[in-house]
């Protein structure tokens, strides 16, 4: 442990923007710079927090990737970045020839009693509406 110290203090400081992992929190943190502490910030975003600059080290490719996926969880439980769609009521076809397939596709599903592939082509029918008709 007192190894690992010593080669922290005399390594160069990390660069801005790398990643590095603070023991103390147990959190891998992107570096923002350093006077008598580090200032880092969590990958997706949040308050930074200060480091002792001294115990701070590049994080492996384990808690990089742990950390990614974290920020990846939480940005899909932030309710504000996900699309807000009526699901109780299904898309209505725009007038166009996709739109009305998908419609009618849709209906077969929903007279087949097929609620999974119903559901997929009221995705699709809004993934259209979206992209061709801007709605």
């Amino acid at each position: 442990m007192a190894r690992q110290a010593d080669e922290a203090a005399g390594a160069t400081p990390p660069t801005r923007g790398a990643l590095v992992y603070d023991p103390a929190t147990g959190r891998v943190g992107e570096f923002r710079g350093s006077v008598a502490y580090a200032t880092l910030r969590p990958l997706g975003g949040g308050p930074v927090w200060q480091a002792d600059p001294e115990r701070i080290r590049p994080a492996t490719p384990a808690e990089r990737i742990s950390a990614g996926v974290r920020a990846a969880n939480g940005r899909t439980r932030d309710a504000s970045a996900l699309p807000h769609f009526d699901v109780s009521r299904p898309p209505l076809p725009a007038g166009c020839e996709t739109c009305a397939g998908l419609a009618e596709q849709r209906d077969y599903a929903r007279a087949q009693f097929d609620g999974s592939k119903e559901t997929d082509f009221n995705v699709l029918l809004r993934h259209h509406q979206r992209q061709e008709h801007r709605t």
